[in-house]
């Protein structure tokens, strides 16, 4: 499939020009300003720009600016007759990948369109190789904590997937849009699956206790949350994927905190508990209640339904918990 080109120039010769260069070996959209390239890309997502600098209204460098803060992915290339070290400093600055100089040559402009976009392949060609692998090593490391805990199978794919859809209802109402906008909502579910890593460092005696846990035994289970956090920070400082570690962070030492306050470990209450603490707090205890743990029985899905609900403004961010209860037919169904 041809990859496709946007020009954006309201020179309409530069345009032509462009045009009969590229035509024979990608689809390409001329665009007479920024204000028809903001439009076009509502429709059609490019997978390479290029860009005149001096134009009215809108100019090169403010596009360029607005684009890389929508759209940072997308490599954009100056094709301009302004060229001197300021303008490269800037450009290079705002991100722009290149400049390519009119007039131009036609098997130039082919030629490194064409590098670009092989570079670009590689580099995604690349992370998806990195997210892959990324993935895998969580889905080992979750499922070992799963499988030490014999009372927990299938806990993290449930919550994974009860996190899904109330990250999907939070978006299609608008809600925490501000905080979740911009994430990679894969990423993020990737990385709630580490919410129990903590678990690795609690004795199998007191993990699979079949029955209740003394008051002692409860103060050691407790530090799974903290003990998470120290386990995720050690591999924070071995690597540089932030966001990921970040987030992971975020479940694994929160999702025990009450909007009280009276949760664990750190007494965090209302919105002091970070947006995804919050989430995993109804997602965790509605699986732990609706499944069968060596020290109970299941609870029914109405009965969960009912104690999450009772909960809500005292264990639960009431918000979260009026959207659990709006979508508990869906939970329901992954329940089964």
């Amino acid at each position: 499939m041809r990859k496709t080109v946007f020009v954006v120039d309201d020179n309409d010769t530069n345009l032509a020009a462009v045009y009969d260069a590229l035509k024979d070996h990608y689809k390409v959209m001329p665009l007479p300003s920024a204000t028809k390239l903001f439009t076009m890309m509502e429709k059609i997502p490019p997978d390479l720009i290029l860009l005149d600098i001096e134009m009215p209204e809108t100019d090169g460098f403010e596009a360029l600016d607005r684009l890389k803060k929508s759209n940072p992915d997308i490599p954009v290339i100056f094709l301009t007759s302004l060229l001197d070290a300021e303008v490269e400093v800037k450009g290079f600055r705002l991100g722009v990948i290149d400049f390519i100089t009119k007039p131009f040559s036609a098997p130039v402009l082919v030629n490194r369109i064409k590098t670009h976009l092989d570079i670009d392949s590689l580099i995604r060609e690349r992370t998806k190789q990195l997210q892959e692998l990324q993935n895998g090593v969580v889905y080992v490391v979750a499922d070992m904590v799963e499988n030490r805990d014999q009372g927990t199978g299938g806990h993290i794919e449930r919550t994974s997937a009860y996190l899904q859809i109330l990250i999907d209802a939070m978006l299609a109402n608008n809600l925490h849009t501000d905080e979740l906008k911009g994430m990679d909502l894969e990423l993020l579910i990737s990385s709630a699956r580490l919410h129990d890593v903590g678990k690795v460092t609690i004795s199998d005696v007191i993990l699979n206790k079949p029955g209740r846990l003394t008051d002692a035994e409860f103060e050691i289970m407790k530090t799974h949350a903290s003990e998470g956090e120290r386990i995720i920070d050690q591999i924070v400082s071995r690597t540089k994927n932030v966001e990921f570690l970040h987030n992971a962070k975020l479940f694994a030492g929160t999702h025990h905190e009450r909007w009280d306050g009276r949760g664990y470990p750190n007494g965090l209450a209302g919105e002091e508990i970070p947006l995804l603490g919050r989430l995993m707090a109804v997602v965790d205890v509605y699986d732990a209640l609706v499944s069968e743990r060596p020290y109970k029985k299941a609870f029914t899905h109405e009965e969960a339904v009912r104690i999450i609900m009772e909960g809500a403004g005292t264990q639960f961010d009431p918000e979260i918990a009026g959207l659990f209860f709006n979508l508990k037919e869906q939970f329901e169904a992954v329940k089964i």
